[in-house]
């Protein structure tokens, strides 16, 4: 049997948090790994379908969990998500013509392809982790990563993997580095920063 309920202090760096049946009844244990199909990273308050069971020391706990309407939600969340790697398509035309017309060390453009690099298979690493339910990196990591030149591998790393890239907190701190590394890189490449800098 089948029962709707929703998640209640869900740990998301732990995967693990608890369900409450709708309609009351106790509440059951679920980790990650209970999730079938699972296409994100599960949310305090999200909606889900699952089967009950008893561990062996016969407590409850949640197994064969689904998002409800999850063939809804990812139709109707397919589409966003486009304007990211447009956008870091668009800056890296911009940087390397910078560089071509002597505006731009080069330098500079080495700084974002490295840590681009870096910042893609850091998300790789903590999807694989959110899915197998292992330690995860912690988000402050993944905006440092960004603020450091990292955020247009990020950028295309969440669309790539289908990572942090419907989680609004997340997304408003992310676009937040990525507007301070731009404006700090267009100032210390201006004659103000430069002087600044005592170039």
């Amino acid at each position: 049997m089948r029962y709707q309920g929703r998640l209640q202090n869900w740990n998301d760096q732990k995967g693990f948090g608890f369900v409450a049946p709708n309609g009351g009844g106790d509440k059951a244990f679920v980790h990650i790994k209970a999730f079938e199909r699972l296409s994100r990273r599960p949310v305090e308050g999200d909606i889900v379908t699952y089967e009950i069971a008893r561990d062996a020391q016969g407590r409850l706990q949640a197994n064969a969990v689904r998002f409800a309407g999850q063939a809804a939600k990812q139709e109707s969340d397919g589409a966003p998500g486009k304007f990211g790697p447009i956008f870091a398509v668009v800056f890296c035309v911009a940087l390397v013509a910078g560089v071509l017309m002597q505006k731009i060390p080069s330098l500079v453009a080495a700084a974002y392809v490295a840590m681009s690099v870096v910042a893609f298979f850091v998300y790789g690493k903590d999807k694989r982790a959110a899915e197998l339910g292992d330690w995860r990196t912690e988000e402050v990591k993944l905006h440092a990563l960004g603020l450091l030149c990292g955020w247009p591998g990020a950028l295309f790393a969440q669309r790539v993997f289908r990572h942090k890239s419907r989680k609004r907190e997340f997304q408003a701190t992310f676009w937040g580095t990525v507007v301070v590394n731009i404006v700090a890189m267009l100032f210390l490449n201006s004659a103000s920063g430069r002087a600044w800098l005592g170039l």
